[in-house]
């Protein structure tokens, strides 16, 4: 029998039509509220305080572009979101953004945090750029971009006029975020647990072995029915307040975001669909969502891929994102409370993946290299060769700790993170960087399943020493 999917009826769902019938009027009429009004005190002299500027920009692609997947044949109409902050007035200002994409990986990174950099006036160290990695949306990646045309081929899903029109209005949008600043007086700190929204994807049979995926859309009800097994069951909420005025809410909840996809539509998923109904519940705060250490996690045991799931996980999403805005704690914020500290690391290559394979691949223009992603997977080993090395970066906002970290990281790292600091709050935010693929730990690669395959993880077992001395260290400064 196929499994129906309930919402209590103590959190009423709202159908998707009119959720998306509200969008329109909503976005046009919040967004020149927000970057034309200034707000009360809006670029007033915070007296060597802490200042905060926002920025918010649309970050749906054309139709007849291309996006991770596929052509865009039509949009919804929520579209996709590009949104972060500046927080400024402890050292150069840091800047926090989210977008609505697959992956930003490689050349990507780098442009994107120059540009914003410059147009904070700050360097791009304190730059942290994060994707959501919904499916149906882009994806950037400008090295790959580039070694693909110079080979003469056809860029696809790199192709990146669109993505620089991006980066061109974020420029633009963290501009007018400076000079409409506030000031920060406060930080708020909430968590809530999320009920029947994530769950393991990897699931281990008595050999110790994958011997299952559950996929964020499973349809197999014997899957489905499976142990959640482990995640980190809460959404954790950072805000930032003027007195008693709220300016930004940044909430990190680790999970895969699909619900179903390859539409041709661009979509923002449930997570953007839940950041959406929290800006209709407080039309004054920008809400700006990460996603946290969601490689291992997705939604499918809670989703079959019917799309009236979508907003079913949506509202148990924004539900969770409301009970963490009631639990906030409110505390003073001075610049000394202020901290970014950044770890340079280099990731370990794995032994299957080398320049040299690669590019007879790409020469012998076999269909796998551009099927998995090849162009991208060359462009991070020269990179990683030639020396790069990946950001580990950690906010201190008094005694809360938000790790910005690259990858597809294991939900493993989330919960060692917050282990090691358990009387304090500490949250994380993941895929900045995409170009590592999936970060599994040591033990997940003995383990088998897709996320630690050849074909998905683009770094060695040994990545777990790495990442984790990292953590250890920022959490030591």
């Amino acid at each position: 029998m196929k499994r129906t999917l309930a919402f209590s009826p103590s959190r009423p769902v709202w159908s998707l039509t009119r959720v998306c019938a509200l969008s329109a009027w909503f976005l046009a009429s919040s967004l020149v509220l927000m970057a034309e009004t200034p707000r009360p005190e809006a670029g007033a002299a915070s007296g060597g305080g802490l200042t905060m500027g926002t920025f918010d920009v649309d970050a749906t692609p054309p139709v007849g572009s291309m996006m991770a997947y596929d052509p865009v044949t039509n949009r919804w109409d929520l579209g996709l979101r590009a949104r972060g902050v500046i927080l400024a007035g402890s050292g150069k200002p840091i800047v926090l953004c989210a977008v609505d994409w697959i992956g930003i990986g490689n050349g990507g990174q780098d442009v994107f945090k120059a540009a914003i950099a410059n147009a904070a006036e700050t360097i791009p160290e304190r730059v942290a750029i994060h994707a959501l990695h919904q499916h149906d949306a882009p994806d950037c990646d400008f090295s790959a971009e580039h070694l693909l045309r110079s080979e003469g081929l056809d860029p696809r899903q790199y192709e990146g006029t669109f993505q620089r029109e991006v980066v061109s209005a974020l420029a633009s949008a963290v501009r007018r975020g400076v000079a409409l600043a506030v000031p920060v007086t406060h930080v708020g700190l909430g968590v809530a647990p999320v009920h029947e929204v994530a769950s393991n994807r990897r699931i281990l049979g008595p050999d110790g072995k994958v011997r299952e995926t559950r996929w964020t859309a499973t349809k197999d009800p014997a899957v489905r029915a499976e142990p959640e097994g482990l995640i980190d069951p809460v959404v954790s909420l950072v805000s930032f307040w003027n007195d008693g005025k709220p300016i930004a809410a940044l909430s990190y909840y680790a999970t895969h975001p699909q619900s179903y996809y390859r539409l041709g539509m661009p979509s923002p998923d449930f997570p953007g669909l839940a950041r959406f109904l929290r800006q209709l519940a407080i039309p004054e705060v920008l809400h700006v969502h990460f996603n946290g250490a969601g490689g291992n996690i997705g939604a499918g045991k809670y989703n079959d891929g019917s799309p009236g799931n979508r907003v079913v996980l949506a509202q148990r999403l924004a539900d969770g994102m409301k009970r963490a805005w009631e639990n906030t704690k409110k505390e003073p914020l001075s610049p000394s409370q202020v901290d970014w500290k950044v770890e340079r690391v280099a990731l370990p290559l794995p032994g299957h993946l080398t320049a040299e394979k690669l590019e007879a691949q790409m020469k012998a223009r076999e269909a796998s290299f551009f099927i998995a992603g090849g162009a991208a997977k060359l462009s991070w080993v020269r990179r990683v060769k030639a020396g790069h090395r990946s950001e580990v970066a950690c906010l201190s906002l008094g005694t809360a700790r938000v790790f910005h970290m690259p990858g597809e990281l294991f939900v493993e790292y989330q919960l060692a993170a917050k282990a090691l600091r358990p009387e304090d709050f500490v949250a994380m935010a993941g895929y900045g960087d995409y170009a590592p693929g999936y970060i599994g730990t040591a033990i997940a690669y003995e383990q088998g399943g897709y996320e630690t395959s050849p074909s998905a993880s683009n770094v060695a077992p040994e990545v777990e020493k790495v990442l984790m001395g990292a953590i250890k260290a920022l959490l030591a400064k």
